[in-house]
C-alpha cells in the first residue's frame, strides 16, 4: 500500500512535468490537453514498460521447452475461467483483461508452435481452427458484432507466454491504431 501511495505521488508530480517538457512528445507533435489526467498517461507508460520487460524475460527462456503456464492450464494444474473447450482448443478469460471481454484461445497441443513465427505447413489446420474458435468465443460472449483478435509475436510484439495464443477482445469500441 505504501509503495502504491508513493508511486501515485511520484506519478502525479512526474506526469505534469512529462506532459509539458518531454522532447519525445513534442518531437512527434503530441499534445495532451490539460483535461487528461496526467497520472493515467504516466501509468500507461509504466505499464507498457512492464509488459516489454516481461516479454523480454519470457523470450530469454522460450526455447528451453519446459511446460508453459498454458500447458499447466490445459492439464488443469492451474485453474482458469473456461469460456470454450473442445478437443483442439481451450479458451479462457485473461487474468489481466484489456477490455470488458478478453479471452485467450490456445491450441491444446503446442507442437513447436511457440509463436506465429514458428508456424510451418503442418500447423495450417490448427492456425485456421484457432480463428474459427475465436469466432465461437465472440458469439458465446455476445460480441459478434465487433471484436478484435490479436496475436503477440516475439519480444517486440510483447509476447509473454511462448505457447501460441489469440486474444479475443471486445465489449467496447475498439480504436485504431492499436497499441
Amino acid at each position: 500500500m505504501a509503495a502504491m501511495a508513493t508511486a501515485a505521488k511520484l506519478t502525479a508530480a512526474a506526469s505534469a512535468h512529462l506532459l509539458r517538457r518531454s522532447p519525445l512528445l513534442r518531437a512527434h507533435g503530441i499534445r495532451v490537453p490539460r483535461r487528461v489526467a496526467p497520472q493515467r498517461f504516466v501509468r500507461h507508460i509504466a505499464s507498457s514498460t512492464n509488459e516489454e520487460a516481461a516479454a523480454k524475460a519470457a523470450a530469454a527462456t522460450a526455447d528451453i521447452g519446459g511446460p508453459t503456464i498454458f500447458d499447466k492450464i490445459i492439464a488443469k494444474e492451474i485453474p482458469s475461467n473456461v469460456v470454450y473447450e473442445d478437443e483442439k482448443v481451450l479458451a479462457f478469460r485473461d487474468i489481466n483483461p484489456q477490455a470488458p471481454v478478453h479471452v485467450l484461445v490456445i491450441p491444446k497441443v503446442r507442437d513447436g508452435l511457440t509463436g506465429l513465427d514458428k508456424a510451418e505447413p503442418r500447423h495450417v489446420e490448427i492456425l485456421g481452427y484457432l480463428l474459427y474458435a475465436a469466432k465461437i468465443v465472440a458469439e458465446k460472449e455476445g460480441i459478434a458484432e465487433g471484436y478484435r483478435v490479436v496475436i503477440n509475436n516475439g519480444p517486440k510484439g510483447c509476447q509473454s507466454v511462448y505457447h501460441l495464443h489469440l486474444h479475443v477482445l471486445g465489449g467496447r469500441q475498439m480504436t485504431w491504431p492499436a497499441g
